[in-house]
């Protein structure tokens, strides 16, 4: 092999590996604002639920005990998505509130009771599809979270640091089980 033959296969290694690590460079990039973007999406269907939960308490359609435990929740979980604390102070008062919610929607009485005011039926429904939204946009957010972190151990990653300083992306756990007495969205009439 001559001088030129082996300058262009070193040459070419090269420019293969710069292409290479662009295009994970990229890759990572878009991950990472998919995980924003889905993070937003996710803080967006929190406040709903938070604020239709809110709604459903000062209508008067529930008990008043059930009215200020959810209330309280909601406006717990409104104050908390306007802070910039820690992810895990917000996951808690989610889950509460989830809890309550379900505490009080697991009623089959008081679901009923709902379900035959019209006023109640709307709330209901509008809960339900809130609570359906935050499901999917936790799964999506999540999801968006575990490719970021696949790609992010890889080593050509980890070796030329392409995630930079940004923080590795964390998913987030709350409890959003569905209240067995509450019906799904669009079922209620």
């Amino acid at each position: 092999m001559t001088t030129a033959e082996i300058l262009l296969g070193v040459t070419l290694a090269l420019g293969l590996a710069v292409w290479l690590t662009w295009l994970r460079a990229n890759r990572l990039d878009r991950l990472h604002r998919k995980v924003a973007a889905t993070r937003v999406t996710l803080d967006t269907q929190l406040v709903r639920r938070a604020a239709v939960a809110a709604e459903l308490a000062s209508s008067g359609r529930i008990d008043p005990v059930s009215s200020v435990l959810i209330a309280e929740g909601a406006f717990e979980a409104l104050d908390i998505a306007d802070w910039e604390g820690p992810d895990h102070e917000r996951e808690q008062v989610e889950s509460g509130l989830s809890g309550i919610l379900c505490t009080v929607l697991d009623d089959p009485g008081e679901v009923a009771t709902l379900q035959a005011d019209p006023v109640g039926a709307r709330l209901l429904d509008d809960l339900a599809q809130a609570w359906y939204r935050v499901q999917l946009a936790r799964r999506f957010h999540n999801e968006s979270v575990a490719q970021a972190q696949r790609v992010r151990r890889k080593l050509l990653v980890r070796a030329f640091r392409l995630a930079g300083h940004a923080e590795m992306p964390q998913t987030i756990e709350i409890d959003d089980a569905w209240p067995d007495g509450m019906p799904r969205p669009g079922s209620v009439t």
